[in-house]
C-alpha cells in the first residue's frame, strides 16, 4: 500500500514537473537543454563621477583644515577637566577610552592644550609649556592634581576607580609615580616628535607669523 502510494505521488510530481517545464518555454521561450537559464539584458552604466566646479568672482579658494576645538562638550556638572595633549598618538588613545566612557557620566570636561585657543587663564595658569610637562588635571574646585593622582581622580569619575585604587597606598604610589614621571620626561622621544624646546619655538614662530598676517595659520 505504502508503495502504490509512493508511485502514485511520484507520478503527480512528474507530471507536475513537465507541466511547469512547457508552461516555462512557453511563456518565457526558454530553452530546454537549460532549462531555467533566460537572458537578461544587464543596463550599462558609465563609470566616473563629475564634479561640476563654479569658481565665485574668478576667486580661487583654498581648503581649510579643520581647525581643532579646544574642549569638546560635556555635561555642565563636570568634575575634573583633563589637560592632555592631542598631538601625542599614544596619550590619544587614553583620552579616547576615557572620552567614550564619559559620554555616560558627563563628569570630565576635555581641554586640548595643543589646541591654538587653549587658554592658561581659564586653566589655573597652567602655560603651555608647564602642561606639555606631565599630565595634569583640575578638579571643580580649582584644585590642581597631577602625575598618577590626576588619572586616578579621572578614572574614579567614569567608574573605573579600581584601575589605579592601589596607587593610594605606599610604597606603589612611589613606585607609580616614578614610572610615570620617566615615562613623562621621555614621551616626545617616544612618540618620534622633537624635544620640547624645539616644539615651544615652533609655536612662537607660527604665533609671530599669525600676529604679522592678522590671520593665524597655525
Amino acid at each position: 500500500m505504502a508503495f502504490r502510494g509512493a508511485i502514485s505521488v511520484g507520478r503527480q510530481a512528474n507530471t507536475s514537473f513537465f507541466s511547469a517545464n512547457r508552461y516555462l518555454r512557453t511563456s518565457y521561450n526558454v530553452s530546454t537543454s537549460v532549462p531555467f537559464h533566460r537572458s537578461i539584458p544587464i543596463p550599462h552604466y558609465q563609470s566616473g563621477v563629475k564634479f561640476s566646479i563654479r569658481a565665485i568672482n574668478g576667486t580661487a579658494v583654498d581648503p581649510v583644515a579643520p581647525k581643532k576645538e579646544n574642549w569638546e562638550p560635556s555635561s555642565e556638572n563636570w568634575k575634573i577637566k583633563m589637560l592632555y595633549d592631542g598631538d601625542c598618538p599614544l596619550c590619544m588613545r587614553e583620552v579616547d577610552m576615557l572620552r567614550e566612557r564619559n559620554k555616560r557620566y558627563g563628569t570630565i570636561k576635555f581641554v586640548d592644550i595643543s589646541s591654538e585657543e587653549y587658554s592658561p587663564e581659564d586653566n589655573q595658569s597652567l602655560d603651555y609649556k608647564t602642561a606639555m610637562g606631565r599630565i595634569h588635571a583640575i578638579l571643580s574646585d580649582g584644585t590642581v592634581v597631577t602625575d598618577v593622582e590626576a588619572f586616578r581622580k579621572l578614572y574614579e569619575v567614569v567608574g573605573l576607580g579600581w584601575v589605579y585604587a592601589i596607587t593610594k597606598y605606599e610604597p606603589i604610589a612611589s613606585i607609580a609615580d616614578a614610572i610615570y614621571g620617566f615615562w613623562a620626561k621621555y614621551r616626545l622621544q617616544v612618540t618620534g616628535r622633537p624635544p620640547l624646546e624645539e616644539v615651544l619655538e615652533a609655536r612662537r614662530k607660527k604665533k609671530e607669523m599669525c600676529e604679522d598676517n592678522k590671520v593665524c595659520k597655525m
